[in-house]
């Protein structure tokens, strides 16, 4: 596999934002967002083994793990390293853009899967058959970039009867859309979602990378 770079840091995202995590960045994407923050891991990275991830992975002691990008899903051999990781103990998150199928991840990891809107400009790479494999502890990101953004999710998440299906998370795009005003009309519309914001931004910086 090509791993972009194995780190450890205080998870910014998703229901186990705060907790210690070890990030796993594959290489590779399918996908160009307009708001895109990791541009570099499309290339860069070095080819390692699962043994060799999971020893790294093991050496810095904790137990929750992300598997993200990029889009680890386009490499197969993640389906095993998933696989290997549960199997060692390790609570593991992968992190996929929602274009690639999640059938086959491993039921006991959590699925945090992207669903892209228009104006990210690639909701036409969505692989949508994914919501049947979706399992109440997934969970599904929208990033939103202003209010004709929210009101598409909005309506996207009733037109699909999501509410009850997985955890929903909605994140301002980072520089474009204030945490206020997105908090605001998710209040103003009660809708059942988690307010998602990039800790790690906040914490380190927004460029500032291995966090």
């Amino acid at each position: 596999m090509k791993v972009c770079d194995i780190f450890a840091s205080i998870q910014g995202e998703s229901t186990y934002a705060g907790l210690p995590c070890v990030f796993v960045r594959m290489t590779g994407c399918n996908l160009r967002c307009v708001y895109c923050d990791t541009t570099y891991a499309y290339e860069e990275g070095r080819e390692m083994s699962g043994d060799e991830i999971l020893v790294s992975v093991s050496s810095y002691g904790i137990k929750l793990v992300e598997i993200t990008g990029g889009e680890p899903l386009m490499q197969k051999d993640v389906f095993s390293l998933t696989e290997k990781l549960l199997d060692n103990g390790f609570t593991v998150l992968v992190e996929t853009n929602g274009s690639v199928s999640i059938k086959d991840v491993d039921k006991r990891a959590v699925t945090i899967m992207d669903i892209k809107t228009p104006k990210s400009g690639m909701f036409e790479k969505m692989d949508l058959l994914n919501l049947k494999y979706i399992k109440p502890d997934d969970e599904i990101k929208f990033v939103v970039m202003d209010r004709e953004d929210y009101e598409w999710v909005r309506d996207f998440i009733r037109d699909y009867g999501l509410a009850d299906r997985c955890k929903l998370l909605l994140s301002p795009a980072f520089g474009l859309l204030s945490p206020e005003s997105l908090s605001k009309w998710i209040i103003d519309d009660r809708l059942s979602v988690r307010l998602n914001l990039q800790l790690h931004k906040y914490i380190y910086g927004p460029d500032k990378r291995g966090v």
